[in-house]
């Protein structure tokens, strides 16, 4: 018995600090909140594209500047990836799923390791749509020039990092596990 106690000691002593040690063995509503969480994903990316893209046409137009897409400079690729980024919804069969896989992989993971602090679901749910939607406007933007696929890269990595941030927080929301961890089943039967 002794050995057994010796074991759960190493495993709670080399747990990092955000992990809680009594690991689930089950969690409830992932593939819920999965589903929900890339569907905000789709829509969000959308809706701070077109905000952006509005708040960029404003700017450029009352200082007089040209942001025409035929240009090969880095304002015209910040363009580039807003206007992308606000037409991502139209392309909800291929972003839909490739959200729900990215975050599955990544944050869905995380109730099971025992990761209950709502600021590492921000954090990596950020990182992975910066990664999604920063990498697909910069490939596109880099069509037209270098210096614009820079720009379509920076601009789209910075909608996909507010969004899925926005994602993470969702996902944390629906799932509390916090709350799931520290329940105790009292069924008898």
């Amino acid at each position: 018995m002794s050995d057994e106690a010796g074991q759960q000691a190493t495993a709670a002593a080399t747990l990092p600090a955000y992990a809680v040690s009594p690991r689930p063995k089950r969690v409830k509503r992932i593939r819920l909140a999965l589903f929900l969480s890339s569907l905000a994903a789709c829509l969000s990316v959308t809706l701070i594209g077109a905000i952006g893209l509005g708040f960029v046409a404003m700017v450029s137009g009352a200082s007089g500047l040209s942001l025409e897409l035929g240009q090969r400079s880095f304002p015209s690729g910040l363009m580039v990836g807003l206007q992308l980024a606000s037409l991502n919804f139209f392309l909800f069969f291929i972003t839909i799923p490739a959200a729900a896989l990215a975050l599955g992989l990544s944050i869905g993971r995380m109730p099971y390791r025992g990761i209950t602090v709502q600021r590492s679901y921000a954090r990596w749910g950020g990182i992975w749509g910066a990664i999604l939607v920063g990498v697909t406007t910069g490939f596109f933007g880099a069509i037209s020039g270098p210096a614009s696929g820079l720009g379509a890269l920076l601009s789209g990595g910075i909608v996909g990092l507010l969004a899925g941030a926005g994602c993470g927080l969702l996902f944390h929301a629906i799932v509390r596990p916090a709350r799931q961890i520290s329940d105790v089943d009292v069924n008898v039967f």
